[in-house]
């Protein structure tokens, strides 16, 4: 434990020029006396660090010094690349080996160019979780995330309905959706059957991958054996094709509407976009007003009716009735409001 703790202190104090001891104190999350115990184990050892007393002192290195020690392990490479989703690396419990990854690049950067992370961070930040939730991230993430890291199996017990399920997983991939963690997975020791291409998602049976919430995981045990990973699988397709599978799977209605130039515009911001843009593909010439006829799936009638709201005066519905007779109702209401208060 402390020889990680000196070598990054080491590696701190070779990106920085100068480090006082409250500052090294709050990076190493140790004492400044601990601090000063470390600085003196490191000149003991050879390492010229040098302590400048008084207002702008602190320590730093001497004569350019420059340690060998910045080689990434696997692991540091791996979660250097999810640097940009810090509360994902929180979550997953990598915290620690990327920021020890990020003091090995800072550390074998040129002096002119040490200020790279921290200008690129002030620039670009990624926060995945939605608005108006509390994010919390599943109790058994970061055993799942070390299973997901070693291509081992694991033994996971989940709820499904009312009753909890056993499987033994191949566990692929972790996917972050809008603040929710999903497992791509398949049953060990089954293989795919049905696709042919990079993405195995289509396929059905045994060898099928699928998803599961990882907040429903109710037990997870990391198994001896690890899986030969499919090299053709591709996570990215493969969540996309199912997150449309899904927004597809759950369109069970059908509404007939007419939509000004305005209204096409605005209807992939008002219902789902795969409903929209499955709606308007092959949309036909507009008629002498302007207006198109298209037919779009939405989830029940309720829902079209909230979500078309949204269009006002730029869309009508045709079909069916009774989803043209709430609007019609609407208009009602509203011309009696607005009436009553003009008048």
């Amino acid at each position: 434990m402390r020889a990680a703790r000196l070598i990054k202190m080491v590696l701190l104090l070779q990106s920085r020029p100068t480090m006082t001891a409250s500052e090294l104190a709050r990076e190493l999350e140790v004492s400044e006396r601990t601090v000063t115990r470390d600085a003196q184990a490191l000149s003991e050892a050879g390492v010229p660090v040098y302590a400048e007393r008084g207002r702008a002192g602190g320590y730093r290195l001497v004569g350019g010094y420059r340690t060998r020690l910045t080689g990434l392990g696997r692991g540091e490479a791996e979660a250097l690349f999810l640097s940009g989703v810090p509360g994902a690396l929180r979550e997953m419990g990598l915290e620690d080996i990327a920021s020890a990854a990020r003091l090995k690049v800072s550390a074998a950067l040129l002096p002119s160019l040490r200020d790279a992370p921290r200008t690129a961070a002030q620039r670009f930040h990624l926060d995945a979780p939605a608005w108006f939730r509390e994010p919390a991230a599943p109790a058994l993430l970061p055993v799942v995330a070390d299973a997901v890291w070693d291509d081992r199996c694991v033994s996971a017990r989940y709820r499904r309905g009312e009753s909890e399920v056993v499987r033994e997983l191949e566990p692929y991939g972790l996917v972050l959706k809008a603040g929710v963690w999903y497992l791509c997975a398949r049953v060990c020791g089954a293989r795919a059957t049905g696709t042919g291409t990079g993405t195995t998602g289509a396929a059905t049976g045994a060898g099928a991958f699928r998803t599961y919430r990882i907040d429903r995981f109710v037990g997870v045990e990391i198994m001896e054996d690890r899986f030969s990973r499919d090299e053709g699988f591709d996570l990215p397709g493969f969540w996309g094709e199912q997150a449309e599978r899904f927004a597809r799977s759950i369109l069970r209605a059908e509404v007939v509407l007419r939509l000004s130039a305005t209204g096409v515009r605005n209807l992939p911001y008002a219902v789902d976009p795969v409903a929209a843009r499955d709606a308007l593909a092959g949309v036909p010439e507009p008629d002498a007003t302007g207006w198109v006829t298209v037919t779009l799936r939405v989830e029940s009638e309720e829902v079209a009716h909230t979500q078309l709201a949204a269009l006002g005066p730029e869309a009508e519905v045709l079909s069916p009735a009774t989803l043209r007779e709430r609007f019609t109702a609407d208009a009602i209401r509203l011309t009696e409001l607005y009436g009553r208060r003009g008048g």
